[in-house]
């Protein structure tokens, strides 16, 4: 009996143990990133569901289900020009339309990644959004701030204000395989909280719907009036392609296998009617922890880029281009400043491994190096006059507006205040009301060292005034600059912590 109650004391105590050290690393966990938390809350709480071959979802929707959260977005007059909500981006996929200007109101879906409100989402389900609401699974609503959006993946990263939330174990989409079943969990329709069961139709599928949306920054239409040469395709689409039903406001939701892991979140439909047709496609999660993780650390995405344009290789096109291969990527344009013109990349080139992994296609390569950063190398293998060569190319980073900025509707002008070390653009409407200003330029630009970067002011925030002067463009930057008294000058602006002024 004694044995007895001494096991059971030992259980106790060891208990008390884990749950305290858990709560411990829990206080300690600001510094970490999203995945770090990930693997210490899982490694305590590890989940024991069903194998990927299983046909029974039960536990797998059950361990899901109460962090995939409802999304409710509203707009106001002001971004009924510039705003898209999730049902338009659907839309200008399905070729339907019939409506001149945004919701005043939308929803989407969201999944929770840490326990303190961190939640992935589509960049078009709280694009130019005054307000974004969060339900969470307990019905308690809570208002989300975005902390990083990006058009050229179409992923958002927001937070709520909460504690012990419900988390979905990022998995790695890398592992998935044709064929192998998937659960779609989400919002769509405004229904409460619906789980789909499909398979994994296609790996690497690329839609063309983010292109289409891009718009090209102002030097990029004045280079093309120039030269006649169309701005490099930015977006990067390697989707999971599903046949789990997808419908409208399941974006943001999240795509998972059979064992409860996060491997894509859902972003498209292709349909003729404007529901599910059977074609449902999700953004890699491997993609998304790394744009997830700019997002948390810097507000906006460290791209590295290669720095050549390409054409993806088929019979069609090796006959228009005269050549031989009908795979790989064909190098049609090198940057001059870039990371493959260093490395010895040049026109004509074919690029036909990515790290030793074959490329058939533009998402084989463009999803691989959407995980890097500027600095990072990248092994490639290229074809030139018929004898393979491996190259080893350092990403470089864009040179132009930040993602940032971009996400807001904003368009750089390349006007540069040596003073400040930075560059503007102006407010976009919809920046402006979500900051509740009625003027303002965005920094498009910092360079280091320079008064902008000491005072850690980032791309991406608003400056409403310089030396009590308003302004909306760069040269009123210009204009305000010499205004200053006694030598100082005074700035005063918005970001996503609150109004400031600075004085130098």
């Amino acid at each position: 009996m004694k044995r007895i109650g001494l096991v059971i004391l030992a259980a106790l105590v060891g208990g008390a143990a884990a749950i305290g050290a858990y709560r411990f690393l829990e206080r300690g966990q600001d510094g970490m990133s999203i995945e770090e938390k990930q693997k210490v809350l899982f490694a305590s709480n590890p989940i024991k569901i069903s194998s990927a071959g299983a046909v029974d979802f039960v536990q797998a929707a059950a361990a899901v289900s109460p962090a995939v959260v409802h999304i409710r977005t509203t707009f106001n007059s002001s971004n009924n020009s510039g705003g898209s909500s999730p049902m338009d981006m659907m839309e200008q996929f399905f070729g339907g339309g019939g409506r001149s200007r945004a919701p005043r109101a939308a929803s989407g879906s969201g999944v929770i990644l840490t326990p303190d409100g961190y939640i992935v989402t589509n960049n078009h389900v709280v694009e130019n959004a005054e307000k974004v609401e969060v339900v969470l699974s307990n019905r308690k609503k809570v208002i989300a701030k975005v902390i990083g959006a990006d058009p050229n993946t179409d992923l958002a990263l927001i937070k709520v204000e909460a504690t012990d939330l419900p988390v979905v174990k990022m998995g790695n989409s890398d592992n998935v395989q044709v064929g192998e079943w998937v659960l779609a969990v989400g919002f769509p329709l405004d229904l409460q909280t619906t789980v789909t069961a499909g398979i994994v139709s296609a790996k690497s599928r690329s839609i063309g719907i983010l292109a289409r949306n891009q718009q090209p920054t102002e030097e990029e239409y004045e280079q093309y009036q120039r030269t006649g040469k169309r701005p490099a395709n930015s977006s990067i689409e390697s989707y999971i392609q599903t046949d789990a039903a997808i419908n409208p406001g399941n974006s943001g939701g999240a795509l998972v296998n059979a064992n409860g892991e996060l491997i894509g979140i859902n972003a498209a439909i292709a349909s003729q009617t404007g529901t599910n047709e059977g074609y449902g496609f999700a953004i890699p999660v491997n993609l998304a922890k790394k744009i997830l993780e700019d997002f948390k650390k810097y507000g906006a995405v460290k791209r590295g880029y290669i720095g050549v344009t390409f054409t993806p290789l088929d019979a069609d096109q090796a006959e228009r281009l005269k050549v031989k291969d009908i795979d790989g990527l064909y190098v049609s344009d090198v940057m001059p400043d870039g990371g493959g013109a260093a490395a010895g990349i040049k026109p004509g080139d074919i690029i036909k491994k990515v790290e030793g992994n074959v490329i058939y296609d533009s998402p084989d390569l463009q999803e691989k190096i959407g995980r890097l950063s500027p600095g990072d190398k990248v092994n490639l293998t290229i074809l030139r006059d018929g004898q393979l060569r491996d190259m080893s190319v350092t990403l470089r980073g864009d040179k132009s507006v930040g993602v940032v900025a971009k996400a807001n509707g904003a368009k750089s002008t390349g006007a540069s205040i040596s003073k400040l070390g930075a560059s503007f653009s102006p407010a976009p409407a919809g920046l402006k009301a979500k900051y509740g200003v009625r003027n303002g330029v965005v920094v498009t630009n910092v360079e280091e060292g320079k008064a902008f970067d000491s005072f850690d002011i980032s791309r991406g925030t608003l400056i409403t005034s310089i030396n009590g002067k308003a302004v909306n463009s760069a040269k009123d930057v210009e204009e305000a600059l010499p205004t200053s008294r006694n030598g100082r000058t005074t700035i005063s602006g918005v970001g996503d912590n609150g109004k400031f002024t600075i004085a130098f």
